[in-house]
This record gives C-alpha cells, sequence and structure tokens, in this order.
C-alpha cells in the first residue's frame, strides 16, 4: 500500500520505523513546522521530520492543514492507498480524511472513549489510572471520536512517568499499526460503512465507558502546590516529567523523581527510609516543609497527608542530579521550605 503518514514528537518514531521497515511505500510524511526548542532556542525540526529526511522520504510541514491549500491539494494529489496519524496535532478536514481509498486511521494513546484530546498519557498520570493502552481509530472529523479497530491495554507502574509509559505506548503503537494494516489490506477498497463493518470495528457510543477529554497541558499545570496529598503531588511530578517544579527562594527546581512515605510504596522505598518511616512521617510541619534530609538519598518534603521523598532534581541553569551529588548540590537543610508561586 501507499502510505503517507502524519506524526510530529517522538512518540511516533516507533511507528514510523514500522512503516519504513515494512513491505508498504511511505511516499510522504506531514508532520509539525520546525520550533524553537531547548534552553538556546535554536529553531528544530521535528523528531518525525529528521527521521523522514535521514530516509530521504517527502515532508510536508503545514502551520494549518485546513487553511493552506496549495499544501493540502499537494497531499492528495499523491495518490496514497490510507493516512497513518499518530500524535500530529492539528485535526485534520473531512476533504482530507476522505482522501485515501482505504480511509485515514488514527494510533491514540488511551483506551477511548477516555482520554480523547491532545495529553492523554499525562491525564491518565495526573488521574492516578490503574490501566492505560492504545486504541487504533477509523478518523473522523470530530476530535478522537471515531469507531475502534483494535486496542491494547498496559498497567501504569506506581513510578511509572511521562517518560517510561510513552516509550511502553509508543512500542505497542507500532505493534498494533502493523497488524492493523494487514486487515484493512485483505478487506480492500468499497464503500466506508462496507469496509468497517466487515474490519469488525466498534463504536466508542457503544462502549460503557463515559467520555473523558485530556486537555493542553498549561505552563501553570508544572507547579507543584504542596497543600496537596501525596499521591497527588507524585502523580504531578510522574506525569509533567521532567518539568513539574516548585522554588526555594527565588531558585526554580524541578522535581524528577519522588516516591510518597506510604504502604503502597512501601517496596521502593529504600532501606534507610522504610526503617525509619514511622518517626519521619510524624510532623507537624507546614506542607513544603523539608522534614528529614536522607544520606546518599534524598530529602523528605511535607504535605498535607504523608511525606513524600525526593530524589533526582535539577536546579534551575544546572543539570540533574540525584542521590548524595544532589544533595551536595542543593544542600537541603530541615525546617527550608519549598515555595508555590
Amino acid at each position: 500500500m501507499k502510505i503517507i503518514f502524519w506524526g510530529t514528537p517522538e512518540f511516533a518514531i516507533p511507528s514510523l520505523n514500522a512503516i519504513i521497515e515494512s513491505e508498504h511505500e511511505l511516499v510522504a510524511v506531514v508532520t509539525q513546522p520546525d520550533k524553537r526548542r531547548g534552553r538556546g532556542k535554536t529553531i528544530t525540526p521535528s523528531p518525525v521530520k529528521r527521521r523522514a529526511l535521514e530516509q530521504g522520504i517527502q515532508v510536508f510541514t503545514p502551520e494549518n492543514i485546513k487553511k493552506q491549500t496549495e499544501i493540502k491539494n499537494k497531499i492528495l494529489s499523491l495518490n496514497a492507498d490510507l493516512y497513518l496519524v499518530v500524535a500530529f496535532g492539528q485535526l485534520l478536514p473531512t476533504d482530507v480524511l476522505e482522501g485515501p481509498p482505504l480511509g485515514s486511521w488514527n494510533c491514540h494513546a488511551s483506551l477511548l472513549p477516555r482520554w480523547r484530546g491532545a495529553a492523554p498519557i499525562q491525564w491518565s498520570l495526573l488521574q492516578g489510572d490503574k490501566t492505560t493502552g492504545v486504541a487504533i481509530m477509523a478518523m473522523e472529523e470530530d476530535l478522537d471520536t471515531g469507531p475502534i479497530l483494535t486496542s491494547r491495554n498496559v498497567e501504569i507502574g506506581l513510578l511509572d512517568n511521562y517518560r517510561d509509559l510513552s516509550e511502553k505506548l509508543s512500542l505497542i503503537s507500532a505493534e498494533l499499526l502493523i497488524d492493523s494494516l494487514l486487515k484493512i489490506e485483505l478487506v480492500g477498497q468499497g464503500e466506508q460503512f462496507y469496509r468497517l463493518n466487515k474490519l469488525g470495528i466498534t463504536c466508542q457510543r457503544d462502549l460503557e465507558v463515559i467520555p473523558t477529554y485530556a486537555r493542553m497541558i498549561k505552563k501553570e499545570d508544572y507547579l507543584i502546590n504542596w497543600f496537596k496529598s501525596s499521591f497527588e503531588i507524585h502523580k504531578k511530578i510522574m506525569a509533567l516529567y521532567p518539568n513539574a517544579h516548585t522554588y526555594r527562594g527565588k531558585t526554580r527546581i524541578k522535581i524528577l523523581n519522588s516516591i510518597p512515605l506510604s504502604e503502597d510504596y512501601g517496596t521502593y522505598l529504600p532501606k534507610a527510609v522504610s526503617k525509619n518511616l514511622q518517626n519521619i512521617v510524624i510532623n507537624n510541619e507546614s506542607p513544603g516543609t523539608i522534614i528529614e534530609v536522607i544520606e546518599n538519598i534524598g530529602f523528605v518534603v511535607s504535605t498535607t497527608t504523608l511525606p513524600i521523598l525526593i530524589t533526582e532534581i535539577q536546579i534551575e541553569g544546572k543539570r540533574i542530579t540525584s542521590g548524595r551529588s544532589m544533595l551536595q548540590q542543593f544542600k537541603p537543610k530541615v525546617k527550608d521550605l519549598m515555595l508555590n508561586f
């Protein structure tokens, strides 16, 4: 089959590689325009664009595919059999979705209809979901409402962060896409209703799941509020990795790794913490106060519930650090206050 791949971030790379390595013909890639990224704000292509250029694949970078008629017509003129969309970042208009005879298909990083929208992985973690997964759906113009061809579940570990879970789901996405392409090719062309029926798709409205929406993460979401439970704070640190942050004085401190001091997380706690757990959790300090410094491991901060152990940070302007080097660099002291502004 002739395929056009639509995708932008690192998450889409395993799926793109799977198509490159398959017997199908990848005729073009569509991705978001180059953006200023990193500390130096250097103009940088998306991960998908970089990979496509390495392979000599034609690349389109529309700012708005709905409005840029010339680019849209060039893409349609390639006469691809099928479009594959993996975290592209723009909604496709109806005339694009209906262009290829075998349809437009999306790989979405959630178990639809839960977490439709831009940030499904982050919201699965923020809400403390036990499981998530990947769904392959036939695309409609509405946001992630299309019928589902296949899906696969994955458990979310207590210490899984955004990077870890993204990697798991991206690999599953690649596997499911290749399996799905085989099914779609076997059914072949024909009127859409007939094709989808023969594929055995499941309409989302037939699932006994209330739709939820994963809105885009905003700048203010990254700030840690210590007047929350240790579980909520931990989930924010994991979900928004590596950007959840707090302040000490006016210095921004990114918190990259944490463990709530609760029985649920007992197996993940270092022995030095487990032995002294009862003494550590009994405190009357205001939330955000450092209540314990544990040699070679990290420091403990109070919350509105149980305290939370911080084991990895990045001080503004410095590199990521953990353990002994973190304590030497950060120099935490009991009674120091982490701030929420």
